[in-house]
């Protein structure tokens, strides 16, 4: 029988850290990049930040990052692959979402690599718009060529 996943908002930067850090090296297929994991781990200690937590085990997080005064940004998250698709995901979306709503923003937004160019963000991009996201724009020369950067957004009402 598996445990009660548990979510939480995490507020010591140590412990974000370390569960990024957990969780996006065990998502090399997704974070593979040494530089940009590392910035993703470090930016996530001064974050609104939420875990989901088996037992005394974290295996998903979630950033959400102030980019504009009624905007916020879901920055990064991951789940281990192995509860991947089992709803963590979702609640993780859900209680950011909420945190999103009390402090006040009315829009979020997320970047991801456009769907059609990999198989593994196709599934991504599934994921967020069946969270409520909406397609704003593609910047082909965000990151680079081989990566357009695809935009959602979402209007939080109030």
């Amino acid at each position: 029988m598996k445990s009660l996943i548990k979510i939480e908002c995490i507020e010591n930067p140590e412990s974000k850290k370390a569960i990024a850090r957990k969780v996006l090296e065990a998502l090399r297929d997704w974070f593979g990049i040494d530089e940009s994991r590392e910035q993703y781990i470090a930016e996530s200690a001064n974050e609104i930040f939420v875990a989901a937590r088996e037992g005394n085990e974290y295996v998903g997080f979630l950033c959400l990052k102030e980019t504009g005064r009624e905007t916020v940004e879901l920055a990064v998250m991951g789940v281990l692959r192995e509860h991947h698709r089992s709803g963590i995901g979702k609640s993780l979306f859900d209680a950011a979402k909420a945190i999103a709503l009390d402090e006040g923003y009315l829009f979020m937004q997320v970047k991801t690599v456009k769907m059609g160019v990999y198989e593994d963000y196709d599934i991504t991009n599934r994921f967020y718009q069946s969270c409520g996201f909406r397609e704003f724009e593609v910047i082909p020369g965000l990151w680079d060529e081989a990566n357009p950067c695809q935009i959602y957004v979402m209007y939080l009402p109030s």
